[in-house]
């Protein structure tokens, strides 16, 4: 499942990123690496931007960078 699909509260391990070179390398500076687990702190009303958490700290990302993010749910 996409990244966008999970709810406030809900978490996931990050399974694959598909996105364009630029983009990726971008998250993976940003410690978005496949294995970690990420957890939706909170959504826009508007649903843009996401604000996440990964490895102790937090990001906000905009609806596009979510949806290249490929999760499996943590319950």
């Amino acid at each position: 499942m996409k990244l966008s699909e999970l709810k406030k509260g809900q978490a996931g391990r990050i399974s694959a990123i598909s996105a364009s070179p630029e983009l990726r390398r971008r998250l993976l500076d940003m410690g978005v690496l496949t294995g970690e687990v990420i957890k939706v702190e909170g959504v826009a009303p508007l649903g843009d931007p996401f604000e996440v958490s990964v490895k102790n700290y937090r990001l906000s990302l905009r609806g596009h960078e979510v949806e290249g993010i490929i999760v499996e749910e943590v319950r």
